[in-house]
This record gives structure tokens, sequence and C-alpha cells, in this order.
């Protein structure tokens, strides 16, 4: 990171941690207050039915998130880089994991493309959730903003998720301490 921060330095690219995540209807069970000798029960259906997100992360603290009900593939993200490409002028740098629909034909050919010229790739090294701020993003929404929620369907959980995104993108404070985090973690890494 350190490498492709000289980098952004020197082009004036805004740097923006990507990932992707699944929410699922079982709850974040989090602790919670009840009066003593009246244990919450969180009653929900078993379903294995979820919605994807991929979601993105400035060190400003500005965050971007597409949600749908099917699994991620090559064009999904696409149209998501093409949305990064519409919110933020200027050059972009987009650090993301290895995942293997990030390497995907379809995405090379965006890079080529006009459109696509504006921004530059980068992968975090082998298996590194804790160098991703967006990883950090995903816990404040899975463990603050929708814990213990019981959703009645997927209509029902993207509404939330929306509604818990937009409480969170107010939250500049909590956000770039995600930043500071995955600071520290590559801090430690390099000490290694």
């Amino acid at each position: 990171m350190a490498c492709s921060s000289k980098k952004t330095e020197v082009e004036k690219r805004t740097i923006i941690f990507v990932d992707e995540s699944g929410f699922y209807f079982l709850p974040m069970a989090v602790r919670t207050y009840a009066p003593r000798g009246q244990t919450p029960v969180l009653r929900v259906k078993l379903t294995r039915d979820h919605l994807s997100a991929i979601g993105g992360i400035t060190e400003e603290g500005r965050i971007f998130m597409q949600v749908q009900e099917r699994a991620y593939r090559s064009e999904d993200v696409v149209r998501f880089l093409r949305l990064l490409l519409r919110k933020v002028s200027g050059k972009l740098l987009v650090i993301w994991d290895g995942s293997p629909i990030h390497r995907a034909e379809l995405i090379k050919q965006f890079l080529r493309s006009k459109e696509g010229k504006r921004l530059h790739l980068e992968c975090l090294p082998g298996y590194a959730p804790d160098l991703n701020p967006q990883e950090q993003v995903w816990n404040l929404l899975k463990r603050r903003e929708l814990k213990n929620l019981c959703c009645r369907d997927l209509a029902h959980l993207g509404q939330e998720l929306v509604r818990a995104k937009e409480r969170l993108r107010h939250r500049r404070e909590s956000l770039q301490r995600c930043f500071t985090h995955a600071l520290g973690a590559e801090e430690k890494e390099m000490q290694r």
C-alpha cells in the first residue's frame, strides 16, 4: 500500500478500497439488555436467501454501495466501477482482494476502454482482510447498524440495509477509523 500511496500522490488519484459481502436473514445476534429472566428471542425463518453487496470507501470516509439478490459476477463489478467513476471526479485507484471475478476478461476490457482510463486497479496481498478498510465497514453495518434485526423478506432486508448505510454515511469519524484500523494492520504486517 505504501508504493500505491506514492503513485497516488504523484498522479493525484483518489484511493477507494472495494470489497463484496453477503447479508442474510439470520440476524447478527449481539448482546443486549433485557429484564432479568426475560431472555430476548429472535425469530426468523431459516433460509439461505441473501443479498450480495459490493462497497467502497475513500480515505475521507465517503462510502459507496450496490446491492443485488444474486452473487456478483464480472459484469456487476464493471457496473460498480462505472458508478465509482460517475460519483468521484479525477483519477481513481481501486484497491481490492484477488477474487477471480476481479481478474475477469470483462474487467480487463473495461480498463482498456476510454471510460476505464481514469481507473487503476491494485490487489491486496493474498488473504489480508485486515488491510481492507471496507471489511470494517461491513463489520459496522452488520454488528452495529443491523444488529438483532429480523427481516420478513429480501425486500425488507434491502430496505434496512440501505437505511443502515445512510446512517453510517453520516458517521465520518467511524468511517475514518476503518482506515486507521487498516493502517495499523499494515504496519504490523510490515514489521513481520
